[in-house]
């Protein structure tokens, strides 16, 4: 094989022309830095508002347990009232249903105390038709 011809194929003389080989892309859009420091603007902004938000929030709940508290008294005034109505009417029947029994006190407590003992719905409730009571005890339900 020493002998043989063979014309091996080589560049031209001086080298082939230079190429661009890399990568070419546009900038397009924004740098990482300067998208970092908007994500955290953005983020720094939402923490402000929603403190903000939070202060009101806590100002109108404060507000709101205020009224509730000066409205407390109004209300436990109208509930004795609605109570001591109820038990007034409660007396005036059992008076009506015990007058023939002798010796029957009405309204005498089985309590020994000269102290107010707030009466149970059943109590109160007792001398009235089921669905009042029912009513009183469950509150409206759909579902019933």
């Amino acid at each position: 094989m020493a002998g043989s011809k063979v014309k091996q194929d080589m560049p031209p003389p001086g080298g082939y022309a230079a190429f661009d080989y890399k990568r070419n892309l546009p900038k397009r859009g924004l740098t990482g830095y300067s998208m970092f420091g908007i994500g955290i603007g953005v983020m720094v902004f939402g923490y402000w508002r929603l403190f903000k938000w939070n202060r009101e929030r806590r100002r109108l709940q404060i507000e709101d347990l205020e009224a509730r508290i000066a409205l407390m008294p109004l209300m436990q005034a109208e509930h004795d009232r609605r109570i001591l109505r109820m038990l007034r009417e409660n007396l005036e029947e059992e008076a009506v249903i015990m007058k023939d029994v002798p010796g029957w006190k009405v309204g005498e407590t089985v309590f020994h105390t000269d102290r107010w003992v707030t009466p149970v719905l059943e109590e109160l409730y007792n001398l009235r038709p089921r669905e009042q009571y029912l009513h009183q005890r469950y509150g409206f339900m759909w579902y019933v």
